[in-house]
């Protein structure tokens, strides 16, 4: 066991409120959770930071509010998120903190210290857009909180079950000896909790499961679990392999960089930026990376928004079909993710590019997103086909509750 997976010191009591923190590169969002209630007591976000179009959003129960901050930083955005907390007469146990890349340090969650920030650090290269932001948000926190415990949880942990087979790259193997080059998988953290979620909504025994998890957001992913652990996953060793994103192209040939340089005389660093920010949804629509905004260019007769979403279709489903090879049969078909959890257009065109699945798709139920179905969009008698909403903040919240519960005297 790794020394990260030991049993932390002991955290605060457990009748103080957990905050779950997830700093992106510009964004900030929060959820603060008293006890296990599933309903956070304060929640939102802070988008577009470091831009004139920076906003705040939070609620306090039936109340939200929003402001304009031009310019704001993620500084700004803690500071606003603090007194936010003071307003509500909030006391804080503990923090719990959303990492994207935890590399092979970390199969668990980790209290931070100056080595978790240490190894942290040295992985910002494998996630350059997400491990700096992650670190931030710590450390701005310890400076708000220095006594408070602060808990890691990566995107990377879930997913360090998958065999040599599955995370290994077909390179010389000195480059995974030395440099530790393999497939990581990331939404790990959704991944797990939207399993467990089937698990309750089928009523059989996660452990006894064959899933396949399809999260679709501004970042996309499938995972194969299979007897409750990844056994295979479309992300690689950064959030950019596999699916097409948001602003991420997922998969092109890797000769694409010199033949780009080459051709356009840019930088490795500027085509990497270009895959990254300026692919996906938005560079193939030339409009937006918001999928609403696409279906409603579809529908005015847009031939690029069409062909944007009709990729991201039939790009999530021939990479979803892939993992079938990591399980035996499959128990259900499960659509998470801001996208996977709202549009019933883009789950159908995914669910009828999968026909060898056999799903047969109740168009009612889809239309309603599975609420009023108990998240069943599939007709009795056909494979299971779900849609269950992912919550990551409640997630990071309850590691932080086991461990204050696993240390408490």
């Amino acid at each position: 066991m790794s020394p990260h997976q030991a049993p932390a010191p002991p955290l605060a009591s457990d009748d103080r409120a957990v905050l779950a923190l997830n700093c992106g590169s510009s964004t900030v969002k929060f959820a603060v959770f008293c006890g296990d209630q599933p309903a956070p007591i304060l929640h939102g976000n802070a988008e577009a930071l470091e831009t004139e179009a920076a906003t705040f959003r939070w609620t306090v129960g039936p109340e939200t509010k929003a402001r304009s901050m031009p310019g704001a930083g993620h500084r700004e955005a803690i500071e606003a998120l603090v007194g936010w907390i003071a307003d509500a007469d909030l006391s804080l146990g503990g923090i719990g903190h959303r990492v994207v890349h935890g590399g092979e340090f970390f199969a668990a969650p980790a209290r931070v210290d100056a080595d978790v920030l240490q190894r942290i650090e040295q992985l910002c290269a494998l996630a350059p857009l997400h491990n700096p932001a992650n670190l931030l948000g710590i450390r701005l926190m310890s400076e708000r909180f220095p006594a408070l415990p602060q808990l890691a949880v990566f995107d990377t942990a879930f997913h360090q079950t998958l065999p040599p087979k599955a995370y290994h790259y077909a390179l010389p193997v000195e480059f995974y000896k030395q440099h530790r080059v393999r497939r990581y998988g990331f939404h790990g953290t959704s991944h797990q909790w939207v399993a467990q979620e089937a698990a309750l909504r089928l009523r059989r025994p996660l452990a006894e499961l064959q899933l396949l998890v399809v999260h679709l957001g501004n970042g996309c992913s499938a995972c194969a679990i299979r007897d409750g652990r990844s056994v295979d996953t479309t992300m690689g060793l950064t959030p950019m392999e596999g699916m097409m994103m948001g602003t991420r192209s997922g998969d092109v040939d890797p000769s694409l960089h010199q033949f780009l340089a080459t051709q356009t005389g840019r930088s490795l660093e500027e085509i990497t930026h270009l895959l990254n920010r300026q692919s996906g949804l938005f560079g193939v629509s030339g409009v937006s990376n918001d999928r609403r905004v696409l279906e409603e260019q579809m529908r005015a007769g847009d031939a690029r928004a069409t062909l944007a979403l009709e990729m991201f279709s039939y790009r999530a489903a021939k990479a979803t079909l892939a993992l079938t090879a990591a399980l035996t049969r499959i128990d259900a078909l499960v659509f998470t993710g801001g996208i996977g959890e709202n549009s019933p257009f883009i789950r159908r065109r995914i669910i009828e590019q999968m026909a060898l699945l056999g799903i047969d798709l109740d168009s009612a139920a889809n239309e309603a997103n599975g609420m009023e179905t108990d998240g069943v969009i599939s007709r009795p008698g056909s494979p299971t086909c779900l849609v269950l909403p992912t919550n990551e903040e409640l997630a990071i919240a309850r590691e932080v509750r086991r461990m204050i519960a696993a240390n408490a005297p």
